[in-house]
């Protein structure tokens, strides 16, 4: 090995140490740029956030309600009211005085006004003054304030924990992959260094407000680069390892391997980015934020993959694949076994076994009815059991639901009390007008339900007909419920925007890649199914299996998103090797050859980016939970069945008509 020939790959894996070094310590970070609040993901259009801005300009205060609640069995004692009581006078924040419980006695609450900028300090703080409660007294904090606490809380396990079990399980797949212990140290440093740029450039972004990033859009950030970066690894090792077969010089076979995998990846990674991208036309600011954050990741995933592993695998050489190192001359074993067996499968009945998978997918598309994504309470967004839920069940027993975090309404001041009378609607617990400014009136309207229950989200809709039908007085309603309401509102407009530009865009980049029109179309179709089929069975294991409460709007668009962006990869990877086997062979070989080649480095493909999205579960989140499962059952899916029987078998019954117009077409079956 000349100084020449190792030089670029040592300089390249010498350059990438130490920005991996240098960025690294910002995965750890990003939690003090990511913002937790609702209201903050609304967008400026919204009825709630106009609210929200006009009292932060009347009242000059930026603050959500923490509330305080004291429970006794018993009976409230006036110990306890004198502990409650000296307490309240300690709180960070405005607080009220001790309230008491008019039907039955058992409870107190206080409520406090903490700072937006940080809750969950303020929460802490809360917690920490209340200290420890008498006996018999049972003193939790709920509210608004609260839930972003406990949001926080949970979220504290991306940094640590979930990146733990994501490195641990690509590593036991791995090594069962490929019997080599160094090999899964390379590909595992790759998705480091990767994860380490991304994070890097999101940090940036995110504190200097170019970007939005908050907890959900931080964990599926790891996820996302730890299983690309291995996807795209395993297709480049998997075309080295070929190589050095029939390629007796290491860096020439890796030359030929680089140059023929770099399309694929580039048009995988391409379409991921341009999927998420897609995200940008949401009016959610947390979606919008999405968007780039996951892009940043893909790109630089993409940016490892092609750079950094061909280095460090060509400065390693044969040796990387200890002890099972693939001699020049060997036969190729990729080339028989299970995938041979499935390709003559394919080839024998090709019409059976795509109408035959069709039926079977088309059987999960059955239940998406059964999807239930029109919202969940806030209280359920936890799987463990935390304060905030746990009081809000305490507060909602002996006080209206919605005590403390009061839906409001700002209105013209000299029309204040007739919206007052209109906004006794049903659902509706005490309406006291509050506050009169200039010209505006703030009317506080406490509901009887949860303030983030589906029935406060129904009451509040009510509220909004009633004040509007007043005459000249320009009413809004807006406060926790109604940020709630107008954030399912969004997600669900934005289903109705979002899926079909990213088809559009997805088609247009297949169409580019693969120099036809049908094949792209009919692609898209298998892909569209299979999410389709996902969906319905998550229905059912959401619903009888894990008994969730319900799904978030958003659920099914970011199902739908990394679903479709991520499950096309594999129909690249599979139909661009298909298309290069197909220029020599024709289109029925081509393809078989090609599902036999690609099999195995696919199928783990697609168990690694499985695997590592479950790990998503290990936060007690409902909604990275579902998401978990949707990615999860999902890419199994495209890659066991869709990409290894639906769409082979479509390919080798239509022939090469599959290609056209292109010049393939023109040539033979």
């Amino acid at each position: 090995m000349t100084a020449k020939r190792w030089l670029l790959p040592a300089l390249i894996a010498v350059a990438w140490l130490a920005l991996g070094g240098f960025g690294g310590p910002y995965t750890g970070k990003l939690s003090d740029v990511a913002v937790n609040d609702n209201t903050a993901f609304l967008p400026e259009s919204a009825e709630a956030t106009e609210v929200a801005n006009r009292l932060r300009e009347l009242e000059r205060s930026n603050s959500l309600p923490a509330i305080v609640i004291a429970e006794r069995t018993s009976g409230i004692t006036p110990a306890d009211r004198d502990y409650l009581a000296a307490r309240a006078a300690e709180l960070p924040g405005e607080a009220s005085p001790p309230i008491p419980s008019q039907q039955d006695g058992q409870a107190l609450q206080v409520v406090v006004a903490v700072g937006a900028d940080d809750p969950a300090g303020g929460v802490e703080r809360i917690r920490e003054v209340l200290g420890q409660a008498p006996d018999g007294l049972t003193v939790l904090v709920t509210g608004p304030a609260a839930q972003v606490a406990d949001l926080k809380e949970a979220f504290g396990g991306i940094d640590g924990l979930l990146l733990l079990v994501a490195g641990a399980v690509v590593a036991v797949i791995l090594v069962l992959v490929y019997r080599s212990p160094l090999l899964p140290v390379l590909v595992l440093l790759s998705g480091v260094l990767a994860l380490g740029l991304a994070s890097l450039a999101v940090y940036l972004l995110a504190d200097r407000d170019v970007i939005d990033l908050n907890g959900q859009s931080q964990g599926i950030l790891s996820i996302l680069v730890f299983g690309a970066a291995t996807d795209y690894a395993l297709l480049l090792v998997s075309r080295y390892r070929e190589q050095l077969r029939d390629t007796e010089d290491r860096f020439q076979a890796m030359r030929t391997a680089w140059r023929a995998t770099l399309e694929p990846i580039a048009a995988s990674a391409g379409t991921v980015v341009l999927g998420v991208l897609c995200l940008l036309f949401s009016d959610l600011n947390s979606n919008k934020g999405l968007g780039p954050v996951a892009a940043i990741g893909i790109a630089a995933a993409f940016a490892a993959s092609v750079t950094f592993l061909p280095a460090a695998l060509v400065l390693f050489g044969r040796a990387a694949f200890w002890p099972r190192r693939p001699a020049f001359g060997s036969a190729h074993p990729e080339r028989s076994g299970l995938w041979g067996r499935v390709a003559r499968l394919v080839a024998t009945r090709p019409r059976a076994t795509w109408v035959v998978t069709a039926l079977v997918l088309l059987a999960g598309v059955a239940f998406v009815p059964q999807l239930r994504a029109s919202g969940t309470a806030q209280s359920d967004v936890f799987l463990n059991e935390v304060d905030s839920v746990r009081g809000q069940e305490v507060l909602s027993r002996h006080f209206p639901g919605g005590s403390g975090a009061p839906t409001v309404v700002l209105a013209r001041a000299e029309r204040a009390d007739e919206v007052a009378a209109a906004a006794r609607v049903d659902g509706v617990a005490k309406v006291d007008v509050t506050k009169r400014a200039d010209d505006l009136a703030r009317i506080d309207v406490v509901l009887a339900d949860p303030a983030d229950s589906a029935a406060a989200t129904t009451t509040v809709q009510r509220l909004r007909d009633a004040v509007r039908a007043v005459p000249g007085a320009e009413a809004k309603v807006g406060g926790p419920t109604a940020t709630q309401l107008d954030t399912e509102r969004t997600s669900e407009r934005d289903r109705l925007v979002i899926i079909p530009i990213v088809l559009v865009v997805i088609f247009l980049v297949l169409a580019l890649l693969l120099r036809s029109l049908l094949a792209p179309l009919l692609l898209i179709a298998t892909v569209v199914l299979s999410f389709a089929a996902t969906m319905g069975v998550s229905a059912l294991v959401f619903n009888h299996v894990l008994d969730f409460p319900g799904a978030d709007p958003v659920v099914p668009l970011f199902g739908f998103v990394f679903l479709v962006a991520l499950g096309i990869d594999y129909n690249i990877f599979l139909m661009t090797r298909v298309r290069e086997e197909s220029r020599e062979l024709g289109t029925r070989e081509g393809v078989l050859r090609g599902l036999t080649i690609t099999g195995g480095v696919i199928t783990s493909a697609g168990v690694v980016l499985a695997a590592t999205f479950s790990a998503l579960a290990v936060l007690p989140i409902l909604f990275l939970a579902q998401i978990a499962f949707i990615v999860a059952f999902g890419v199994l899916l495209d890659t066991l069945v869709v990409r290894s029987l639906l769409v082979p078998a479509l390919a080798v019954d239509l022939g090469r008509r599959i290609w056209w117009p292109s010049k393939l077409m023109r040539g033979k079956d």
